[in-house]
């Protein structure tokens, strides 16, 4: 089969869901029996299942054995997702979101985190603000929704210079202050947010996000690590030895080196064993979500992991 391949802003429109086998325990399972889940939790993003109903997507999620999910409001009768933006959410009531996460729950699915992304590095004072208030906005659908958890980049913005702008001096200020505002929302919330590194962007490498999380100081601003994002400057180790204290959930896909396109597990170059092991032993609470992957190829994908769980560099773990 032709393998699909992804640009980082495809990613964010494409990626589909990941059918899991009942064996691997969810949150969902592990909270309802208080019991230390027995391997890691597999979820998937959302954002992939745009044409279909959050109801139609919870049951097939559901009938595949799928249990924990990241969700991105992009199904048919929820479409309010723009990455690097914001949309009008005003239409998402209290009880519209209730009724949203209400469809995944009736199935047994939890919803594990909501993906926000919109743009926290915006030069323009009165556009951070706005995206500021819209983030807020996001934790409001949370609260609604029972969801604590958001996921974000720092945003992207092209400026001209000899420095790009991501790594300008005014830029990093910028951006801790932005992020102890967001803390400071969190906090008011009960909200945690997880920011995501991507080598093409602010948060460019995994020392350089642990430096900004230390640097912010706020246990509301945690790490979501996407080993296929840091790939083409950090080995898998540095990337956990780095980030490993504060990552609280992984994204699952896969890289070529030395080109700026993701491809579902598998088709890249991470060692997948090695990367499931890394996580298993430096973040085993963190869910490992499945990304870059469409409904011709997912499976081919399931497979990959499923065998990286069962490996034994990690089950020795």
């Amino acid at each position: 089969m032709k393998p699909t391949h992804y640009t980082r802003r495809d990613m964010l429109r494409t990626g589909a869901a990941l059918a899991i086998s009942p064996a691997i325990v969810s949150v969902a399972q592990a909270a309802e029996t208080e019991a230390p889940a027995k391997g890691p939790v597999v979820g998937i993003s959302t954002l992939g299942f745009g044409s279909y109903s959050n109801r139609q997507l919870a049951q097939e999620l559901a009938a595949e054995g799928f249990h924990t999910i990241q969700l991105f409001l992009n199904q048919s009768d929820s479409q309010y997702w723009m990455y690097n933006g914001r949309t009008d959410v005003s239409a998402l009531t209290p009880e519209r979101c209730k009724e949203i996460a209400n469809e995944y729950r009736s199935a047994g699915i939890a919803i594990h985190s909501i993906g926000v992304y919109t743009n926290l590095i915006h030069p323009d004072p009165a556009e951070r603000a706005a995206n500021l208030d819209y983030f807020e906005a996001m934790m409001r659908i949370g609260e609604n929704m029972d969801v604590r958890v958001f996921i974000t980049e720092a945003g992207h913005h092209d400026v001209e210079g000899s420095v790009p702008y991501h790594f300008q001096t005014d830029a990093w200020n910028q951006m801790v202050e932005t992020a102890k505002e967001l803390a400071r929302r969190a906090e008011a919330h009960n909200a945690t947010v997880l920011l995501e590194p991507y080598f093409m962007s602010f948060f460019a490498s995994a020392k350089r996000l642990r430096v900004f999380i230390e640097e912010v100081a706020s246990s509301r601003v945690r790490a979501l690590l996407d080993p296929a994002n840091l790939l083409e400057l950090n080995d898998l180790d540095e990337m956990f030895t780095q980030l490993g204290p504060y990552i609280d959930c992984v994204h699952a896909k896969d890289r070529k080196l030395h080109v700026d396109r993701g491809v579902p597990a598998g088709q890249g170059d991470i060692d997948y064993p090695k990367f499931v092991a890394l996580a298993a032993k430096h973040a085993p609470k963190a869910p490992l979500v499945l990304e870059y992957v469409g409904p011709n190829d997912y499976r081919q994908a399931r497979d990959i992991l499923q065998k990286a769980i069962s490996s034994p560099a990690v089950l020795e773990t």
